[in-house]
């Protein structure tokens, strides 16, 4: 009996693969990693055709962090100093949505590192600038952190679509990665932004020590929460931190845990978001090939590894197409009439 044939028809009947089931793939896919990938794409084709969804992240505030997570650059609790950036304006904001949008992105993410937004302004400056980015016809979705009802629902109505926010790790292992606040903080923060009736994206961090164990275990975890949108970051832990100078996990290894997880989430979109130029290296077009239907550009804070145009270009060499075209927008980063209109 092919095991990974047999469980392929079981995930896209959307049965749901059992830990028992995906230990078993584990085994074959050990033995047969292509073989294993190639099934993960065909689930991925089954519910999500041959198009490739593309967002970008623009880091709108970067502030000191107290918390202790040992893969963030924010914390104070670790000898790299936290790079600190004020509030983007609304207008700025907006145009760099724009020139997402014309790179082919279909969803910006708003993403507050550290702290967070308290000052009221800046709290005013972000909900407008989700309302006119909803205007363009990008799906405007955030990233700030725990969050209350009270937000929650202002986000909401300001026409935020989607919240996200990773929960890094599966239960078991997050105390080894964060001593400051409890896991269950970090899930009733996705609950909170489910009942202001915003959809989800969550999902984990490989490559801070964990093993094949934990991560089926977060699967587990965020397909029980219902999450829409799965986001899979490839971490590079900070200098000075408890988890500093831990060889990275083998590119391939990290293949056949990202086509475990579409076994594990059939019908979930499965996103590739930070570190996967630096981990996947020459082989990140096998990402798509292992069931990703989705791929986070680079935003405006970070110099990308790979340029938008070269992203495009790979996702048609592979037989895909963008969910969304490129188009010619003006990419001048709020030096222009919108930052005026908007600003």
């Amino acid at each position: 009996m092919d095991i990974i044939a047999t469980l392929k028809k079981k995930s896209i009947r959307n049965k749901g693969i059992t830990g028992e089931d995906a230990w078993r793939l584990v085994e074959a896919g050990s033995r047969r990693p292509f073989v294993l990938m190639a099934a993960a794409g065909e689930i991925r084709d089954h519910f999500h055709g041959r198009t490739i969804s593309l967002c970008t992240a623009l880091d709108v505030k970067a502030g000191e962090c107290g918390e202790d997570c040992a893969f963030c650059v924010q914390s104070v609790h670790y000898r790299n100093k936290p790079v600190t950036r004020p509030m983007k304006r609304a207008g700025e904001i907006v145009a760099l949505a724009t020139a997402a949008a014309g790179e082919g992105c279909e969803r910006c993410g708003l993403v507050v590192r550290g702290r967070g937004i308290w000052a009221k302004r800046e709290w005013t400056a972000l909900l407008r600038a989700v309302e006119e980015i909803g205007k363009t016809g990008l799906m405007p979705c955030a990233s700030l952190g725990i969050l209350t009802p009270e937000r929650a629902r202002a986000l909401r109505e300001a026409g935020l679509e989607r919240y996200h926010h990773q929960l890094a790790v599966s239960r078991g292992y997050f105390p080894r990665v964060c001593t400051t606040h409890a896991y269950d903080k970090e899930v009733e923060t996705l609950r909170v932004a489910r009942d202001a009736g915003l959809s989800l994206c969550a999902g984990g961090m490989f490559g801070l020590g964990e093993g094949l164990t934990q991560r089926m275990e977060l699967a587990m975890t965020l397909r029980e929460l219902g999450v829409e949108a799965v986001s899979l970051d490839m971490a590079t832990p900070v200098s000075g931190s408890p988890l500093a100078g831990r060889p990275a996990p083998p590119p391939l290894e990290l293949l056949i845990s990202l086509a475990l997880w579409r076994f594990l989430l059939p019908d979930r979109e499965l996103r590739l978001g930070g570190g996967k130029e630096k981990h996947l290296r020459r082989l990140l077009p096998l990402g798509v090939v292992a069931g990703a239907n989705a791929l986070r550009l680079d935003g405006d804070e970070i110099p990308p590894d790979m340029p938008p145009e070269t992203v495009r270009v790979m996702i048609g060499d592979l037989g895909f197409r963008p969910s969304r075209e490129a188009v010619h927008v003006c990419k001048c980063r709020g030096d222009c009439s919108l930052e005026e209109k908007q600003g």
